[in-house]
């Protein structure tokens, strides 16, 4: 089964050259990054002064020559905006991050475009528009679906599927995936985590196209009844932490629909906004919280929580002392003892890019996140989220700001977001849609003939 992993891995970008032919380029591109994401192994192969060939980078490499050989003009006609300088400068500050620590940038250069800036840009080409970012969320709506039954089956049995399929484990360490009387799924993904916020991430979409009547049906099924289904397996995957980013979502999206505001999601960004100026400046103080995650969640989560303040601490200590663009790969990131044994523990995502590209990468980093959704909110007000043409783009913006308030306490590099991020920036860069609806008028020929009939 082993000999499965580079067969799926290498094999996976003449499929999207398939998908390129068989289907139009929007759809392609949605359907390859999603099964990507989805089903293919965790595995990376080193390349020679490139960064290793994943999952992401499959992905990326596939639809990016797909689009060159298929869908040229597409490239042609893409127009640049100022909400792209925050990506661009994240995806080239390892040039100096690395030459400043005697290091190359080549690769971490290149990992980073294709981490991020490949589907960002691909977001921009692609889903930059009311309608692409809805064919987007019925996309993740869709895989959230073909999700459910390898969900239940780890629930019952553990993380298996990866083992059974691929012939290795994708996950390690089974004490992380015990969580509340049951299992939390790995499937094919790093972490159970990261299935919890995409399950999360799919229920969010389909509450949200059930209440605006975005959609009725799907595959000849009712999105009320999907919808509900979704939601009963992402609360089986015992994500507590989803759980929460799952709830402040809903609280945004029906703050929307019944007082016309936005100002909860705005709030969170702020929030997000202030916490990582204080940690990152170190005026941080864990306690407080750790104390109250104690009452709500118990003592093992508020352990964990400590765990994880208690080692960002040591490690924001120590990316201070390169506070501009930070240590590069050089591992000065990191905390060692007197023996040279490496004791810090990054779990955060912005603690690996302020230490790794400093106070530049990580002000731009979750910049080319998090201003596409400010953008989004004045230009498209919240009395608008409702609109079914809207709807899809607004869940969406949602769901990434919760990725990033997610990315605060979780290192889920997810190129789904980064794609989302790309299309909102591609919508709110261009005049407003109109959303009113168009008039249809009947033919002349067919009006005549209801008058005779009438007459």
């Amino acid at each position: 089964m082993v000999a499965l992993i580079p067969l799926a891995m290498f094999g996976f970008i003449p499929v999207v050259f398939y998908l390129f032919v068989r289907f139009p380029a929007q759809r392609a591109v949605i359907i390859s990054f999603v099964a990507a994401w989805l089903f293919l192994p965790q595995a990376s192969y080193p390349i020679p002064s490139l960064p290793p060939y994943t999952k992401i980078s499959a992905a990326c490499y596939g639809i990016l020559l797909g689009t060159l050989i298929y869908d040229t003009a597409r490239l042609t006609s893409f127009k640049p905006g100022w909400l792209d300088v925050p990506m661009v400068i994240y995806c080239l500050c390892p040039i100096i991050s690395q030459v400043s620590n005697g290091g190359s940038p080549i690769s971490p250069t290149i990992n980073q475009i294709v981490t991020w800036g490949l589907p960002y840009f691909l977001g921009r080409l692609y889903v930059g528009s009311l309608d692409g970012l809805r064919q987007l969320a019925i996309g993740i709506f869709a895989g959230g679906l073909a999700y459910i039954p390898f969900t239940l089956v780890e629930g019952v049995r553990g993380p298996i599927l990866h083992q059974m399929i691929y012939g290795v484990n994708a996950f390690e360490d089974w004490g992380q995936a015990r969580r509340l009387g049951g299992w939390r799924p790995v499937v094919f993904m790093q972490h159970g985590l990261m299935v919890g916020l995409w399950m999360m991430t799919a229920a969010l979409i389909a509450v949200w196209l059930w209440q605006t009547g975005t959609l009725k049906k799907f595959r000849g099924r009712n999105i009320k009844t999907l919808a509900i289904i979704l939601t009963i397996a992402f609360f089986l995957c015992r994500s507590t932490g989803a759980y929460s980013l799952f709830g402040m979502a809903l609280i945004v999206l029906f703050s929307a629909k019944f007082f016309r505001t936005s100002l909860p999601l705005l709030l969170i960004i702020g929030y997000i906004v202030f916490y990582l100026y204080i940690a990152a400046s170190g005026q941080f103080s864990s306690q407080d919280v750790v104390a109250f995650i104690n009452q709500i969640f118990g003592e093992e989560r508020a352990a964990s929580l400590k765990f994880r303040f208690d080692n960002e601490e040591i490690l924001g200590e120590k990316a201070r002392q390169r506070f501009i663009f930070g240590w590069g790969d050089s591992g000065g990131n990191r905390v060692y003892n007197e023996w040279g044994d490496d004791i810090s523990v990054t779990d955060s995502l912005w603690i690996i890019a302020f230490g790794i590209n400093g106070a530049v990468g990580l002000v731009s980093l979750f910049s080319s996140l998090l201003l596409p959704v400010i953008v989004f909110c004045f230009k498209y007000p919240a009395r608008t989220w409702s609109n079914p043409k809207v709807a899809p783009a607004a869940t969406l913006g949602v769901a990434l700001s919760m990725y990033v308030f997610d990315c605060v306490l979780n290192a889920m590099t997810n190129p789904i977001f980064a794609l989302i991020a790309g299309g909102i920036s591609g919508l709110v860069l261009k005049a407003p849609e109109s959303l009113k609806a168009k008039k249809t008028s009947s033919p002349p020929r067919r009006q005549s003939l209801v008058h005779q009939k009438s007459g």
